[in-house]
């Protein structure tokens, strides 16, 4: 008599193996399901204390800027209005920046890091538009004096 474990599957050829059982390989992997990856961060988005800062400097920038040169109080009204041109693009900025953070781009250029190539005929709008937005302000300031 042998003195080991007993192979009883060599006495019972007929015997099937059930579903998660173990062969004389290893592991049955017959229902073997797909893994599926699930992102345990949350997405990236702007929270409403991010917001908020940006939304109150933009709009007191914008009333700055507006009322002085709407109604012209005064010789002190161009110095106001650039103070509050400079507070509305400080916003703008730092409302880009955290937009970036986040992961957001401008309408039509690529997301940062997917080596992709903007388009020069976007890049060239952009530039248009913030310089005509530049050149009216400043006209519209030097108007006041």
């Amino acid at each position: 008599m042998e003195a080991g474990p007993r192979d009883t599957e060599q006495d019972a050829p007929d015997v099937l193996h059930g579903t998660g059982s173990l062969s004389p390989d290893g592991p049955d992997d017959l229902e073997a399901t797909p893994e599926v990856e699930v992102e345990l961060r949350p997405a990236r988005r702007l929270r409403i204390w991010q917001l908020a800062p940006i939304v109150v400097l933009a709009a007191v920038g914008s009333l700055m800027f507006a009322f002085p040169l709407a109604f012209e109080f005064g010789d002190g009204g161009a110095v106001v209005a650039m103070l509050g041109l400079l507070i509305s693009c400080c916003a703008a900025g730092w409302g880009m920046m955290a937009a970036r953070r986040v992961g957001y781009t401008w309408p039509g250029l690529p997301q940062r890091g997917s080596g992709e190539r903007s388009d020069w005929r976007v890049i060239a709008l952009y530039v248009v538009v913030v310089a005509a937005l530049v050149a009216l302000a400043i006209w519209r300031v030097a108007r006041l004096r």
